[in-house]
C-alpha cells in the first residue's frame, strides 16, 4: 500500500469538468496536484493558476512526474492523451465521452494493457445517493422485472469545442447520451443491443445537432427511451437535468437527479438559479479513482464501461442517417 501522495496531473483542462475534478483533488491530504498540461497556454495557466499547481508546457515533462492524470480534453484528443500517459506508466481518469470511434477505443486499449495501467472512466452519475437507491429498491424487486424507462439528460449548449464535429466527435448525442446509457447498464446489468435515433438542429439552426432523441433495447429486453437533448435555453435556471422513470411489472419509480436545490432569485441581475445542496457526485468519483491506485485494484468504472456507453453514440449516428434501427457494437 502507498504511503506517499498520489501524483496527479491534469492533461488539458478543456472539459469544465475539470474543475471539479480539481477541486475534489485539493480537498485530500493523500493527493498532489503536479502539474497541468494544455495545448492552450493560456488556459492551462490560468487553471494551475487557481489551483496552486504549476503550469507545464512539456506534456512529457509533466508526465514524468506523475503517477496518474486526468484527461479532460476535447473528445477526439482522448486517445491520444491516454496513449501519451499510458506509455509513461501513469494511471488515467478519463472524461466521457470515453471515444468517438472504434479505432479511437483501440489504441486506448493497446496502450493499457501493453502499459498494465488503470483506466477508470469519469461516470460521477453513479455515485448519485438517488441513482443508489433506485438500484437498491429495483434489485430488491420492488416493482417486479423492468419493462421499460424513459429518461433525460437535458442541458444547455456550451458551443466551443463542443460544436466543432472535429473536436468533440458530434453535437447533443455525443455530450449526453453516455451518462445515461451507462445508469442504465450499471441498473439493470443488461447491454444495449439495438438504437433507434432522431436527430434534428431545430433550436439553434446551426450544423451540429442539438436535439437527440433514442429508442433503445436491452439484452433483457428492456427497452428505453432517452432525450439528450440541448434544449435548455441560456436563461434557464440550471444547466440541464438528468431524470429516469424506471416502468417494473408491479409499479413504476422515478429519479430526477439534482432536485435537491433552492431557487434561488436575485434582484441585482434579475436571475433565477438553483443552489444545489446535494452530494458531491465528483468528489466521490475522484475517490474511487485514488482508492484504486492506492489498493491497487481494478478501476470501479472500467475502459469496457465507457465504451459499452460510447458504441451506443456511435450507432445512434448511424440510425439517424439511414432512418432505421442499428445495433449495438458488443
Amino acid at each position: 500500500m502507498r504511503t506517499m501522495a498520489v501524483r496527479v496531473g491534469f492533461l488539458s483542462t478543456a472539459h469544465m469538468h475539470a474543475f471539479s475534478y480539481a477541486n475534489a483533488l485539493a480537498e485530500r491530504t493523500d493527493v498532489q496536484i503536479v502539474g497541468v498540461w494544455d495545448d492552450n497556454p493560456d488556459r492551462g495557466a490560468k487553471f494551475a493558476d487557481r489551483f496552486l499547481s504549476e503550469f507545464v508546457p512539456d506534456r512529457d515533462a509533466l508526465l514524468n512526474r506523475c503517477d496518474a492524470v486526468i484527461v479532460a480534453s476535447e473528445n477526439k484528443r482522448h486517445a491520444e492523451l491516454v496513449e501519451a500517459a499510458a506509455n509513461a506508466k501513469c494511471h488515467v481518469l478519463c472524461e466521457k465521452p470515453l471515444a468517438t470511434t472504434e479505432e479511437e477505443g483501440a489504441r486506448m486499449l493497446a496502450a493499457i494493457k501493453t502499459n498494465n495501467i488503470k483506466l477508470m472512466t469519469a461516470f460521477p452519475c453513479r455515485y448519485s445517493p438517488a441513482f443508489l437507491r433506485l438500484k437498491q429498491r429495483v434489485a430488491s424487486g420492488e416493482i417486479g422485472d423492468l419493462l421499460a424507462a424513459c429518461c433525460t439528460n437535458h442541458g444547455r449548449c456550451p458551443f466551443d469545442w463542443f460544436v466543432q464535429g472535429e473536436k468533440s466527435g458530434g453535437g447533443a448525442m455525443t455530450d449526453h447520451v453516455v451518462h445515461v446509457v451507462d445508469l442504465l447498464r450499471s441498473l439493470t446489468s443488461a447491454e444495449p443491443i439495438e438504437v433507434y435515433a432522431q436527430t434534428n438542429n431545430i433550436v439553434y439552426g446551426q450544423q451540429f445537432e442539438d436535439i437527440a432523441m433514442l429508442h433503445v433495447k436491452f439484452s433483457n429486453g428492456l427497452f428505453a427511451t432517452i432525450d439528450s437533448s440541448w434544449s435548455r435555453p441560456a436563461a434557464y435556471k440550471t444547466w440541464g437535468d438528468v431524470t429516469m422513470n424506471v416502468i417494473g411489472e408491479r409499479g413504476t419509480i422515478s429519479l430526477d437527479m439534482f432536485s435537491q436545490a433552492l431557487d434561488l432569485y436575485r434582484n441585482a441581475n434579475n436571475s433565477h438559479n438553483l443552489a444545489s445542496y446535494g452530494s458531491d457526485f465528483d468528489s466521490a468519483l475522484i475517490a474511487e479513482f485514488i482508492n484504486c491506485i492506492v489498493e491497487d485494484q481494478d478501476p470501479p468504472i472500467t475502459f469496457d464501461d465507457g465504451m459499452r456507453a460510447s458504441r451506443v453514440v456511435m450507432a445512434g449516428y448511424k440510425s439517424a442517417a439511414m432512418h432505421q434501427p442499428v445495433a449495438v457494437a458488443q
